[in-house]
């Protein structure tokens, strides 16, 4: 039997080439694939890591960005105990389309959960979207704003971390969102395949 104390599921939403999937693995696997295709449906990683001297199991959900798997990325949004919004700080359009994906958290996930927006993609140089105009939506929306460089590992880990601990901390109150043990039970049906059209501007 695995030695954690808890186990939370955080799911990763936007469009499709923001990085979702770049993120998730820089953090489980200290890696940055290049060329990383576009994920179809949804995957999963895990990373365990230690939170005031307590294990703690992340169930990291990678969800497709394109709009032909939008109804099987929305049951995942039921049991998540954490959800990430990411846009691409180069690309203007990734940012007008988070108001949609913020109606669709409202409609599927649980009031409780827990929000972050992160702009993926600050290596880059041309980019369209001032820090300001992040931090300004995420304080109108109620959640937390970190910007990130999945390429360069810039607050990756600082990301993660951050709702592992707020998690922890939701749970040792007792606020934290409950589901059956059928939610975190995971069958190993779920696979990532990759689209060899993929856009190679994912950082």
């Amino acid at each position: 039997m695995e030695d954690y104390k808890f186990l939370f599921k955080v799911v990763l939403v936007g469009n499709a080439g923001v990085g979702k999937t770049c993120l998730v693995r820089r953090f489980t696997q200290g890696l940055f694939p290049p060329g990383q295709g576009a994920t179809i449906g949804v995957d999963f990683m895990i990373k365990t890591v230690e939170v005031d001297g307590e294990k703690v199991k992340l169930q990291i959900w990678d969800t497709a960005g394109q709009e032909r798997f939008r109804s099987i990325t929305q049951s995942y949004y039921r049991s998540a105990h954490a959800l990430i919004l990411v846009y691409d700080i180069s690309c203007q359009p990734t940012f007008d389309c988070l108001p949609d994906w913020l109606r669709e958290i409202e409609e599927y996930a649980s009031s409780k959960v827990l929000r972050i927006l992160v702009g993926n993609k600050i290596d880059r140089e041309d980019r369209e979207i001032p820090v300001h105009v992040g931090e300004d939506f995420a304080s109108r929306h109620n959640m937390y704003f970190l910007e990130t460089s999945a390429k360069e590992a810039d607050n990756v880990e600082k990301l993660f971390m951050k709702i592992a601990e707020d998690l922890m901390q939701q749970a040792r109150s007792k606020d934290l969102l409950r589901y059956d043990k059928d939610t975190a039970n995971i069958t190993g049906k779920t696979s990532v395949i990759t689209d060899s059209n993929c856009c190679s501007r994912l950082t």
